[in-house]
């Protein structure tokens, strides 16, 4: 990779509804505050696929098992239109609020329901970014390839002691700080389209002189609101257009790495 070069991944995490059933049981009744995490599956993720394929861009979806059952086409679609399907987790429960054998069960449910469903499930994403002390460990113990959540790089690298590529991410390059609004405290703004725009075109630019991996973290219930999609599309076909730049999924970015 040369500084004019930029490695770019186009990744979703798919939450649905198991966003806020993770967060709190309770909300399992509340179908008020589930209904945000049902627009993604009913509107949104049809809607970007749409989109992907109009800009015949790759992308990669992390997706929760719990996801998978209770949307299972819409899990189906992303397979059939070419997209990754990556690990996020059965329920959207950090690791860090799990035992070992907690954790590890998780793992092992949530690749499974995925896998039934047609995906070839070699990533994984934490639902918090977060690791436990075990983490690693179980991801070698079942035959995963990469990680995506850590944010102590802006370049792919092999963890020092697993046979793990880390994919970095960070908050910059996601659009829940920016447009997340938290019904609890209504203290939190939401920021404009065109001002995320601006901060992912500045990150872009930076990335690609250090030649770096451009991870964009996206939510299906939040970025697939009609205004921001039409930012997206935009955005995406300028990312499309600078020299250099090359989309891929993940999992292909993870194998290219020594």
């Amino acid at each position: 990779m040369t500084d004019a070069d930029c490695d770019i991944v186009v990744s979703f995490d798919f939450d649905a509804e198991e966003v806020w059933i993770g967060e709190d049981p309770a909300n399992a009744g509340r179908p008020g505050t589930l209904s945000q995490g049902t627009y993604g599956a009913k509107v949104a993720v049809p809607l970007l696929l749409d989109m992907l394929g109009r800009l015949d861009l790759p992308a990669t979806f992390f997706v929760p098992g719990r996801v998978g059952e209770r949307h299972p086409a819409r899990v189906e679609q992303i397979v059939a239109a070419g997209h990754e399907i990556a690990h996020h987790g059965f329920t959207h429960t950090a690791p860090t609020r799990l035992s070992p054998d907690e954790e590890e069960a998780e793992l092992v449910r949530g690749r499974d329901v995925l896998t039934a469903l047609g995906g070839q499930v070699v990533g994984y994403r934490s639902p918090s970014w977060d690791f436990s002390p075990v983490t690693l460990d179980l991801l070698v113990r079942h035959g995963f390839r990469y990680s995506s959540n850590l944010m102590d790089d802006v370049r792919p690298y092999r963890h020092s002691a697993h046979d793990i590529v880390e994919l970095p991410v960070h908050w910059t390059l996601d659009d829940a700080p920016h447009f997340w609004f938290s019904g609890a405290s209504w203290t939190k703004t939401i920021r404009t389209s065109a001002e995320v725009r601006a901060l992912w075109e500045e990150e872009f630019l930076g990335i690609k002189a250090l030649g770096g991996l451009f991870m964009l973290t996206l939510h299906p219930q939040i970025i697939g609101r009609p205004g921001r999609l039409m930012m997206l599309e935009s955005f995406l076909t300028w990312l499309r257009d600078q020299p250099g730049a090359r989309f891929s999924t993940a999992a292909q970015i993870a194998a290219s790495v020594a």
